[in-house]
C-alpha cells in the first residue's frame, strides 16, 4: 500500500467555449481540496498533468494551480507529461512524493482543452504522440496509426468489425449513466456496426464510433499516506501501481502485442498480490475500440487473437465477470488528454466507496484496475485501488 486518495473533483467533459485551461484547473483544484476536508495551506506539493502539444496558447501551466487559493503560493508545483497517459503520470508522480516522505499531502490535477483547436491542427497535435520519422505522414493522423494497427489485426486474426462495434455500443450504453460523460447517448450495436453518413470510415476499418472524442475537461484528486488517511473522512488506497515504457517506433516491436501493457499489468497485479479474476472492474484506455480489444488480451483476459470472445460472450459488460469501462470509457466520456488518467482514478475511487452515479455503480466493488496508455502502447500505467479498511 503506497498512498491513499482522500478527496477528488471531476467536471463534465465536453466542448466548453466559456472555459479556459486556467478556469478548469482552478475549478477542480478548489473542489478537490474542499472534498478532502483540508485547507489549501495543508498541501505540500502540486502535480499537474497537461499534455498540450499545441492545444493551448498558454504553456508553462503548473503555476496556474496556485490561482485556486493564495495559500498555494510558493508550494512546489510541477507539470508532467507522457502523451495520453499524462494524467496517470501525474498521479504516479504524486504517489512517489508520498512514498519518499517528501510530502504528506499532494494535490494532483489533470487538464486539457482541445476543442478550440481547428480539426487539422488537432490531428497534427495528436500525431506527436507517435514516432514522427516513421508515422509523421500517416493519413488521418493518430487515428490513422490505430487504423493501421486494426488493419494488421484483421489480417492476422480475421475481420473483427462486429467485436469493435460491440465495444463501442457497450461503452456508449455505459456512458448514459455517467453525468461527467461528453456523449450520453446509447447508439446501439447496429448503428456502431454500419458505415454511413453519420458513421463514416475514419481510418482503415475504424469508423467514427470506433474513435474517442476530442474533449475539454479536468479532474483532480488529493493524495496522502495510508496512515494519514485513517484520520480523513474517506480514503481509497493505492494497493499497487506500475509503469512500463516501451519503444516509441512501432517498427521495433510487435504492435499487436501491446507488450508494455502486459508488463505493467503483471507488475501491478504481482505487487498487489492478486490476479485479474480478483478485480471488480477495470477502467481501460479505449482511445480506439481496437485498443480496448487488444488490451483484453494484453491484460490476460483472453489468449492472443481471442479478445473478441470477451465482448461477444458478455464478460466485459457491466454485469459480466469483469466489467470494463463502466464509466463509458474514453469512447463516451471523452478524452481530454491530460485529464484522462486522473479521471480514471477519481471515478474508480467513487465506485469503490459506493459513490458512483446511479446506474453506473458496480455492485459490491472491492478492487479496481486502471490502465492508462500513452501513444500506441508506449507509456503504460496500471493502478490497483481498494477501499481503505
Amino acid at each position: 500500500m503506497t498512498a491513499s486518495i482522500v478527496g477528488w473533483a471531476h467536471m463534465p467533459f465536453g466542448k466548453f467555449d466559456a472555459e479556459t485551461v486556467e478556469s478548469m484547473i482552478v475549478r477542480v483544484a478548489t473542489e478537490a481540496i474542499a472534498d478532502a476536508g483540508i485547507a489549501a495551506s495543508d498541501v505540500d506539493e502540486i502535480v499537474l498533468g497537461h499534455f498540450n502539444a499545441g492545444f493551448s496558447p498558454q504553456d508553462f501551466t503548473a503555476a496556474l494551480v496556485l490561482q485556486a487559493d493564495p495559500a498555494l503560493r510558493f508550494k512546489p508545483a510541477t507539470r508532467v507529461e507522457n502523451a495520453c497517459a499524462t494524467g496517470s503520470a501525474a498521479v504516479h508522480q504524486g504517489i512517489r512524493a508520498i512514498e519518499a516522505g517528501a510530502a504528506k499531502i499532494v494535490l494532483v490535477v489533470g487538464v486539457e482543452q482541445m476543442t478550440r483547436t481547428p480539426g487539422p491542427e488537432i490531428g497534427k497535435n495528436l500525431l506527436r504522440a507517435s514516432y514522427l520519422p516513421e508515422d509523421g505522414d500517416t493519413p488521418a493522423g493518430f487515428a490513422g496509426v490505430f487504423g493501421i494497427i486494426a488493419q494488421k489485426y484483421f489480417q492476422k486474426y480475421g475481420d473483427q468489425s462486429d467485436a469493435l462495434a460491440m465495444i463501442a455500443a457497450k461503452n456508449h450504453h455505459n456512458g448514459v449513466a455517467n453525468p461527467y460523460a461528453q456523449m450520453r447517448k446509447d447508439f446501439g450495436f447496429e448503428f456502431c456496426r454500419a458505415e454511413g453518413e453519420k458513421n463514416p470510415f475514419v481510418a482503415g476499418p475504424l469508423k467514427r464510433t470506433d474513435c474517442s472524442l476530442v474533449s475539454d475537461g479536468a479532474a483532480a484528486l488529493v493524495l496522502t499516506s495510508a496512515e494519514n488517511a485513517k484520520a480523513m473522512g474517506k480514503a481509497v488506497n493505492i494497493r499497487a501501481r506500475a509503469h512500463a515504457q516501451d519503444f516509441l517506433p512501432m517498427s521495433k516491436r510487435d504492435i499487436l502485442q501491446f507488450e508494455g501493457c502486459t508488463v505493467a499489468w503483471q507488475r501491478a497485479l504481482e505487487q498487489a498480490g492478486v490476479t485479474l479474476n480478483d478485480l471488480s472492474f477495470v477502467e481501460t484506455h479505449d482511445c480506439f475500440t481496437i485498443a480496448e480489444l487488444i488490451e483484453y488480451e494484453a491484460m490476460g483476459l483472453t489468449p492472443k487473437g481471442q479478445g473478441a470472445r470477451a465482448i461477444k460472450e458478455g464478460w466485459t459488460q457491466k454485469d459480466g465477470k469483469l466489467p470494463i469501462n463502466p464509466s463509458g470509457g474514453l469512447k463516451a466520456k471523452g478524452h481530454p488528454i491530460g485529464a484522462t488518467g486522473v479521471s480514471m482514478h477519481v471515478l474508480s475511487a467513487m465506485q469503490l466507496l459506493g459513490q458512483a452515479p446511479e446506474g453506473m455503480q458496480i455492485k459490491d466493488a472491492k478492487l479496481a484496475g486502471i490502465f492508462n496508455m500513452g501513444g500506441a502502447a508506449v507509456a503504460n500505467y496500471v493502478s490497483v485501488l481498494e477501499p481503505a479498511k
